[in-house]
């Protein structure tokens, strides 16, 4: 099972940008995942083809799992 950490950002075109982390520290911690979304804004840390991060959408951990089906 894998786990990955979504950030979604909305950029200057309104659209969703997502910013995908594997492994997080589980729990998470919501408050630093606030601010570290600040952060990445107030940086300009990433653009995307509809211009720069602008607001913060929302942040989710997604699990993953993956069967391996033998032959």
């Amino acid at each position: 099972m894998t786990k990955k950490l979504e950030l979604v950002f909305e950029n200057e075109l309104t659209k969703n940008v997502t910013i995908s982390l594997d492994n997080p520290v589980y729990p998470v911690d919501p408050a630093a995942i606030s601010a570290a979304m600040d952060e990445i804004i107030a940086q300009d840390a990433f653009t995307s083809s509809g211009g720069n991060l602008v607001a913060k959408k929302y942040a989710r951990v997604v699990d993953r799992t993956v069967e391996t089906i033998e032959f």
